[in-house]
């Protein structure tokens, strides 16, 4: 034999084996499972979620069940939100029975799509496209230009349905941009869901929670949420449920359009009464903060309500990867202006959080003499003040002599820097009431120890993630200001509390002069430098490798 034949021969015999070890692996993936997507999974901590539903009254207890069954549709029509190929996707998954087959399943859930949200939105199921930021509320081949272009030419009603909040952007037969209300694409969905909401009404004897319920299914089918927003801020009944179009996250071609979503909830009636006194303050810290005077606002709506809740239930938007520990809605501007806002705090959630991630999280990167600092009552306290803080500062502002938003100057960056303002200038506020005697003065380097542990649990949701963003901004910029500290040794980290004072108030004047002026610049310039994973926090964020990311939440109630 020549040894070009030898050779030949070596190559067919090296590639045959090749095939058999492929087509091995891939039989063995069937049989066992796929350990890296097991991984993956492992990250979120099953969490059983529940609450007490003996104080209910009959009726109630049936009304709730009526209010699971709507929520539960949100499901579906977030999955259609996210993208077009989503349901064909889920059908072909639930028809493998295999054992990767139900792993990319389990896993397709937890995200509400092939792409793993906590992972800069990889894809994890092979064949699919990268994750569009149109989502599905634009057509795929549309560009912020041609948008913006066509925006610039529509009447002031047509402009504003363009760029709110409940109407998908699609193609004419003429190929021009058009909208379409939620309330015509998602119709099929939203009638059932109003159907059940209607029931539930019939069914409590709460005349609030009646009268949003009520409300509520009517805006699904007239796509004209305020009254119902109006009922919600209004709501006061042992069952707390907010369900409908909501957050932007989704959109990130323009932060524009609401995803749906919903939280069932039961009201910690104790923990609501001792947490109301903190709307009090809001109007003192709104004038005390740290931006130029003429950007504040003198009168802010009516009071804002406080909820401390259970939550039985959540879907959609709402159980989409990274739980949601408290909310403060809602986002439209005209509500906030006449209503404010309510912040719901959801404490079985965070209470979960809190054990099941952040004391591991404070084991590996908190100064061992730092560790025992480590709260719930701080990190209770700290989500509070970040979700009142959602509703002071700038919102409705005047750029170039025109009345407008920050979140329609700021577009696709308006969340990311939202979330950093609420975190800084929680912190802000905290130290205020500190300060003022109103927040004892034993939290404080508590407060500021467990916001650090918590910042390595938030930027493990990943920094395409709007709070994951946030957060390593803050990280960074406190860093640079010398107020977090790393030792070189341990690669642990502290706060500098001789440093750290001032930082956050500078941190929190820039991010609230930046919203104030509507400087998309500005942002983009903030968000470039500092949300980014430097080498420290890397190397911290690679020993958390067996620490659980987030829970995944099982709902007795809703079986």
């Amino acid at each position: 034999m020549t040894s070009l034949m030898k050779l030949v021969s070596i190559t067919l015999i090296v590639s045959f084996a090749m095939a058999i070890s492929a087509n091995q692996r891939k039989r063995s993936q069937k049989v066992s499972g796929d350990p890296d997507l097991a991984r993956k999974i492992r990250r979120f901590a099953p969490t059983v979620l529940t609450a007490d539903t003996s104080r209910l009254s009959p009726n109630d207890r049936k009304a709730l069940h009526k209010i699971i069954e709507a929520s539960k549709l949100m499901d579906p029509l977030f999955l259609r939100q996210v993208w077009s190929g989503n349901e064909a996707l889920r059908q072909r998954l639930e028809a493998d029975k295999s054992v990767l087959g139900r792993q990319r399943l389990h896993y397709f859930m937890i995200n509400n799509g092939p792409w793993s949200r906590i992972d800069s939105n990889e894809p994890f199921i092979e064949g699919v496209p990268a994750k569009l930021p149109h989502a599905t509320y634009y057509p795929d081949d549309m560009t912020r230009e041609e948008f913006n272009n066509w925006v610039a030419g529509l009447p002031p009603e047509e402009k504003q349905k363009a760029s709110g909040f409940f109407y998908l952007i699609r193609r004419d037969d003429d190929g021009k941009l058009k909208t379409v209300p939620y309330s015509e694409a998602y119709a099929e969905f939203l009638k059932p869901a109003a159907q059940l909401l209607h029931a539930a009404a019939t069914l409590t004897t709460n005349k609030t929670l009646k009268d949003f319920l009520s409300q509520r299914a009517d805006a699904f089918a007239s796509n004209d949420y305020h009254a119902s927003d109006v009922a919600w801020m209004d709501l006061d009944a042992p069952i707390d449920v907010t369900i409908g179009p909501y957050e932007t996250y989704e959109d990130e071609l323009f932060s524009y359009k609401a995803a749906f979503e919903a939280y069932v909830t039961l009201r910690d009636e104790g923990e609501s009464a001792k947490l109301a006194k903190f709307s009090q303050y809001l109007q003192e810290l709104e004038n005390n903060l740290p931006m130029d005077a003429r950007y504040r606002n003198p009168k802010l709506g009516a009071a804002s309500p406080i909820r401390v809740v259970n939550e039985v239930f959540s879907s959609g938007e709402g159980n989409s990867g990274v739980q949601t520990a408290a909310f403060n809605l809602p986002n439209d501007e005209r509500v906030v202006k006449e209503k404010g806002s309510k912040r719901v705090m959801l404490k079985n959630v965070q209470q979960a959080k809190f054990q099941k991630t952040l004391i591991p999280i404070s084991r590996v990167v908190l100064a061992r003499r730092d560790q025992h600092l480590l709260s719930f009552e701080s990190f209770f306290t700290h989500i509070l003040a970040h979700e009142l803080m959602h509703g002071l500062g700038p919102h409705n502002i005047t750029v170039d002599n025109q009345e407008t938003t920050v979140r329609k100057q700021l577009k696709e960056l308006s969340s990311a820097l939202e979330e950093a303002k609420a975190d800084i200038t929680g912190l802000w506020a905290l130290q205020y009431l500190i300060d003022k005697g109103a927040v004892e003065k034993r939290m404080e380097r508590s407060l500021y120890t467990t916001f650090l542990a918590s910042a390595f649990r938030s930027v493990r949701f990943g920094i395409t993630e709007s709070h994951g963003r946030g957060i390593a901004l803050q990280f960074n910029y406190l860093t640079d200001e010398g107020a977090i500290e790393v030792d070189g040794r341990t690669g642990t980290f502290s706060i500098n509390q001789a440093k750290i004072k001032e930082a956050l108030s500078k941190l929190t004047r820039e991010i609230l002069t930046v919203q104030a002026e509507g400087s998309y610049e500005k942002a983009k310039a903030m968000l470039d430098k500092y949300a980014v994973i430097r080498p420290p926090m890397q190397k911290a964020l690679d020993r958390l490798k067996d620490v659980p990311v987030d829970i995944e939440p099982i709902f007795p109630l809703a079986k």
